[in-house]
């Protein structure tokens, strides 16, 4: 990979179009589908995982998404091996959880400053990068998933100020925000703050408000979840019948009906979709090219939101 992290190649590889067409990011033009890496790691090894990573790219992906807690740094090693600096790939990370053994959950938070400037220096080390173009500090604010107690309660302030060093002191590129509420984004947005990654799909839009903000303020609305999940209370948008009925008329999966829905409501979404199967890639990348007719959007629009009935994790 690229030893800054950053390129001024806004062009996607081999001529491939932009998959969902153009979408501002920290400053440059990425494809509106992207990559998220937190499920690679395939039945069939390390060099299928880097296959898929290359196949990626080859689609016009070039925004991924990673962590270093992703496999304990398994994901960033398949990212710095299968990604070069012509690709033009901006590969965004995020901090505030590390890995976990021998508990009920595979992570713990990690949100003190020192954790989170920790976390920076393992991801640059993992990655192999000088500077880490785009880092999303994660909180527990908003979405199912752990929550903080005791010492890992840690005032917004505190967090933005080591997220600020760390970009001052030309570590991290621009700053993100995952899991958090309006009044978080609010407060935060004076530092300037690239993206925001919250749970949101057709059927979890109690941040409607936010992805409004986000527009207004030219920030990328990032949705995780963007299909439901298995957390308890997170309806799956696959099953819904009204999607399920525009899949079928327009020959599409309800997957991709879902994602091709998100890119259509709001012109500041970027999609993430992750996957370790290939065909399931290319899947996700077709759903950038779906054009929804007025009828078809009005029928998804009317289907009423279930996301008060999620559950914390």
């Amino acid at each position: 990979m690229s030893s800054t992290g950053t390129s001024s190649h806004d062009s996607t590889p081999a001529g491939a179009p932009r998959p969902g067409g153009p979408g501002p990011l920290c400053g440059r033009t990425v494809s509106r589908v992207g990559y998220g890496a937190m499920q690679l790691r395939s039945a069939d090894g390390r060099a299928s995982d880097i296959a898929l990573l290359r196949r990626a790219v080859d689609l016009g992906v070039d925004h991924v998404d990673t962590a270093q807690f992703y496999g304990d740094g398994y994901v960033n090693g398949l990212i710095r091996e299968a990604i070069r600096p012509e690709d033009g790939v901006l590969v965004a990370t995020k901090v505030g959880a590390t890995p976990a053994t021998g508990g009920p959950h595979p992570l713990r938070l990690a949100q003190r400053p020192e954790e989170l400037r920790a976390s920076v220096e393992d991801n640059l080390t993992s990655l192999g990068l000088d500077c880490l173009p785009l880092v999303n500090l994660r909180r527990t604010d908003a979405g199912p998933g752990l929550k903080a107690e005791g010492d890992q309660v840690v005032d917004l302030d505190d967090q933005l100020a080591v997220m600020t060093a760390l970009r001052d002191e030309g570590k991290i590129a621009a700053i993100g925000l995952s899991s958090v509420s309006a009044d978080v984004l609010r407060r935060a947005i004076p530092v300037g703050i690239a993206c925001v990654q919250n749970a949101y799909s057709l059927l979890a839009r109690d941040d409607e408000d936010m992805l409004a903000r986000c527009a207004a303020e030219d920030i990328a609305w990032v949705p995780y979840f963007p299909l439901g999940s298995a957390f308890p209370g997170m309806p799956k948008v696959t099953d819904e019948p009204a999607v399920v009925s525009a899949a079928r008329s327009l020959g599409a999966t309800p997957a991709q009906i879902g994602l091709s829905w998100l890119l259509h409501h709001a012109p500041n979404v970027l999609l993430i979709p992750g996957t370790a199967d290939a065909a399931h890639l290319e899947a996700n990348v077709a759903a950038g090219a779906i054009a929804l007719d007025g009828a078809t959007l009005a029928a998804l629009d009317a289907v009423r939101p279930r996301s008060g009935e999620i559950l914390a994790g």
